[in-house]
């Protein structure tokens, strides 16, 4: 699957800590970040009397200079990549996001996405603040600024703001002189806690600590506010614990390097491959991953089944890392630019194809037809999640739901759309047993249809699929 289908909204990092370099910290905290957004970046950061800010459009790399870095004095940062949505690209979506005035001033980064508002939005007009046109990170930045003004503390806003916010939620809130973290009471997105040279270390995975030297502590609790000041680190409990990670955090978003409710991203991916060749046995000479995120499944599915393994696909990361628009003919190409298939692996074989998941289906349809035209005899389509029937609405882009695939077609449907010799999906069970962690732990919601947190008035997005698939299949045998 690829970043044209799907996306999450995005990745923060944050620091604390006397006679650290913050900002240079959370610059590279940002850099092994940068799959959770790729559309602008930004970093702020406190000393104790102000704030300053950096941010902009593109990458980590393209966005800051030595010279910007520099700049962002102190002993506090808070960073954000954001993903690029279908809104388009613009500045004011940056994160941090900057308001109040000299005196009480707050950064906030967002990751997730509050299905609805409405709750925030009759507060701020009730306070004198018109919330049109604002984004829900925009608003709870508004509510906490609104509490500041009236005289609470940091720590004191955000649990007077806690209860407005409906839906998931990692945000760093940075002061002059404090740094809280908070999380939504099912955890749905992650946040990691980690200890740097008696500093603090905040960060949406784990992957990002390593490369700044920081040492895992855990992870920030569901319902959970941690706030750390000049007296150290504390934590207050702000809701019940109703822990729901999602579960497409397995599936695709996070890193392979990554750990999640303590199990290795990589293990549990491979894992996925191993469930598949025990529920989809194959006859084929090679098992081919879609680059990146499935090649540990496919690592997974050669071991178990006895297929070797090649590299079929070459992908080209840096094809879409640019402002420059490409020329039409080489976006007519699509797919074509960024994966190229190395005909030797593939001619005249059998291919067992493996990816993570199957959202709109373009890229899968493209991926199969390459295969075919760089000579494979057959091309079975092996998905490491089930048929996503259901959109997301807790901060991962997902189309409506009439333009998932699998919302529309039945499984042989899709197999004929793609054109694929087979197709298969991970059977919903054999996808949480690979986890480790039991299912009750996890939001499965684009797979189910159910979501622990009450979408409201989005719920009449929803449709009642007609499509005759069960999230609990009998594997079928090939």
């Amino acid at each position: 699957m690829h970043s044209q289908e799907l996306g999450e909204k995005c990745g923060v990092f944050g620091v604390f800590g006397r006679g650290l370099e913050v900002a240079r910290l959370t610059f590279f905290g940002l850099f092994a970040l940068q799959h959770r957004g790729q559309e602008s970046s930004g970093i702020a950061s406190a000393d104790g009397d102000r704030l300053r800010s950096h941010k902009g459009m593109g990458l980590v790399s393209n966005v800051f200079t030595e010279k910007d870095i520099e700049s962002l004095s102190g002993h506090i940062a808070v960073g954000h990549n954001r993903y690029s949505t279908a809104g388009g690209s613009h500045l004011d979506h940056a994160q941090p996001i900057i308001i109040g005035d000299g005196r009480e001033e707050i950064a906030l980064v967002h990751n997730g996405n509050l299905p609805s508002t409405t709750a925030l939005e009759k507060f701020l007009h009730g306070k004198g603040v018109d919330p049109k046109g604002l984004s829900d990170s925009r608003m709870i930045a508004e509510a906490l600024g609104v509490y500041l003004k009236e005289g609470s503390t940091l720590s004191e806003a955000v649990k007077s703001t806690y209860p407005l916010l409906t839906g998931a939620f990692s945000i760093l809130i940075a002061s002059k002189d404090t740094l809280i973290a908070v999380r939504d009471p099912c955890g749905i997105r992650p946040l990691s806690l980690a200890s740097l040279n008696g500093g603090f270390v905040f960060s949406s995975e784990s992957c990002a600590l390593y490369p700044v030297g920081a040492e895992f502590l855990r992870d920030v609790k569901p319902g959970e506010m941690v706030v750390v000041d000049e007296k150290g680190l504390r934590s207050e409990q702000l809701a019940s614990a109703n822990p729901k990670l999602d579960i497409f955090e397995f599936v695709y978003f996070s890193r392979p390097d990554s750990h999640l409710l303590g199990k290795s991203v990589y293990e549990v991916r491979k894992n996925f491959g191993v469930q598949l060749a025990r529920e989809y046995p194959l006859r084929a000479d090679v098992v081919i991953p879609v680059p990146e995120t499935a090649i540990p499944v496919a690592i997974g599915y050669a071991a178990e089944s006895g297929i070797p393994l090649q590299m079929g696909l070459a992908k080209n990361r840096y094809i879409h890392r640019t402002f420059i628009q490409p020329e039409q003919h080489i976006r007519d190409q699509g797919v074509r630019a960024k994966l190229t298939p190395i005909v030797e692996v593939i001619k005249g074989k059998r291919v067992a194809v493996v990816d993570d998941s199957i959202v709109r289906g373009t890229t899968s349809r493209k991926i199969v037809e390459m295969l075919f035209k760089a000579g494979a005899s057959e091309v079975h389509f092996l998905v490491s999640s089930p048929p996503i029937i259901f959109p997301d609405f807790y901060g991962i882009d997902t189309p409506r739901q009439g333009e998932l695939l699998a919302a529309t077609k039945s499984v042989s449907e899709m197999k004929a759309y793609l054109g694929a010799t087979s197709l298969q999906f991970l059977s919903y069970r054999g996808m949480i047993d690979a986890t480790g962690v039991p299912e009750d732990q996890f939001s499965a919601s684009c797979f189910t249809g159910e979501y622990p947190i009450d979408i409201r008035e989005r719920a009449k997005e929803i449709t009642a699929t007609s499509v005759c698939y069960t999230p609990f299949p009998n594997p079928e045998k090939v």
